[in-house]
């Protein structure tokens, strides 16, 4: 535990040095833009200025939301402020939206009305030097928040990305004008504002995705299942629900499938063994673990088991069947079954229920619909 601790505020660390460094080189190459786009009448050039304050004020939001990410658990809010880092990249991707919607305005204000730059040699040195920072600050950017599993950095460095696209735009155009005078810059600003906007809606999109919660990453969902089942108590691991709650901040729930005949005292210490090694290996916090009896005393249980499976499997909207348990004395039978989002579930279930009861006229069962909440 106290490794993932550590991690933790590892990743803190790394997300507020990065952040850091591209307020720095955000700051600096906006006044050198500034200056230079002021002394040679370039629109494009101070607009691509103020995007470089935009994005270091995103980076000062970035350090705001990872702080406050990172407060402890209270009595209103018991599961901490993880989410808050979803809110921050939300407001970067804003920025990035405002940027390229103010860069289109100008643009075409520009295009209706141009006015004359007059380039030197110096600024297109400065221009030049730009992209190659802001190429290096997007892959900088990118990486460490792939590392550290940070959107609000991601999005940064895929805004530096486009930064040195519209640098390198405003560089081509400044060199063409220079040798036939014929102005490009505005409609190219044009271009690549549309081009920020795209990125801004897109970066919104996924953020948006992250709150409202998305499928659980398959490979994830593969390692934690296999990590339970590693235990020779366990014979299966069924309907994992993990619950996030911020970047590297997962609870979660499952189903494992014993045999019949352990007691409580068994089933507390393997309980206990799977939270732990669950969230040594991953990090998630099992708060939930519910038990799936199998039977292991008669052998006519398996039978019954494998007829109602393929009864049931033979339908293309079921994809998976377990949970299953008969208790012959009452001749009552449980067991769960995952539905595909595509089919009508009320309908499903109920051909589901008649088919079986049909094998089974004097049974009862209890027919769990699961949703297909992970891919595994």
């Amino acid at each position: 535990m106290d490794e993932v601790k550590s991690n933790i505020e590892n990743r803190e660390a790394v997300i507020v040095r990065t952040s850091v460094v591209g307020i720095v080189a955000n700051a600096a190459l906006a006044g050198f833009k500034a200056m230079v786009g002021l002394m040679v009448n370039s629109i494009a050039i101070t607009l691509d200025a103020v995007n470089n304050l935009s994005d270091a004020l995103s980076s000062i939001i970035t350090i705001i939301g990872t702080k406050l990410a990172g407060k402890a658990p209270d009595k209103k809010h018991p599961l901490g402020y993880g989410r808050v880092e979803y809110l921050t990249a939300m407001v970067v991707a804003g920025i990035v939206l405002y940027a390229g919607i103010t860069s289109l305005t100008e643009s075409v204000k520009k295009i209706v009305h141009p006015e004359s730059a007059d380039y030197t040699f110096v600024s297109l040195i400065i221009i030049a030097a730009a992209i190659v920072v802001k190429l290096f600050l997007g892959a900088f950017f990118k990486k460490r928040g792939k590392e550290v599993n940070s959107q609000s950095l991601i999005a940064s460095g895929s805004d530096a990305s486009f930064d040195a696209i519209l640098s390198a735009s405003v560089l081509a155009s400044a060199i063409i004008y220079m040798l036939t005078k014929v102005s490009l810059e505005a409609y190219v600003g044009a271009v690549i504002a549309v081009i920020i906007i795209k990125s801004g809606v897109e970066m919104m999109i996924e953020t948006l995705n992250d709150i409202m919660g998305q499928r659980t990453d398959p490979a994830l969902v593969v390692a934690i299942k296999k990590t339970i089942t590693e235990d020779p108590e366990v014979y299966g691991a069924y309907d994992l629900f993990l619950y996030n709650y911020g970047p590297d901040k997962n609870y979660g729930s499952v189903h494992v499938e014993v045999n019949d005949t352990l007691s409580a005292v068994d089933i507390d210490a393997l309980d206990r063994r799977i939270q732990k090694n669950v969230y040594l290996k991953h990090g998630v916090i099992l708060t939930g673990i519910g038990l799936y009896a199998r039977n292991t005393t008669d052998g006519e249980a398996a039978k019954m088991k494998n007829t109602i499976m393929e009864t049931v499997m033979a339908h293309d909207y079921a994809m998976s069947f377990h949970g299953f348990y008969a208790d012959f004395g009452e001749k009552f039978a449980s067991f769960d079954v995952v539905l595909s989002f595509e089919c009508d579930r009320n309908e499903a279930l109920k051909e589901i229920c008649s088919e079986v009861q049909g094998l089974y006229p004097d049974w009862g069962f209890a027919i769990q619909p699961d949703v297909y909440i992970t891919d595994d």
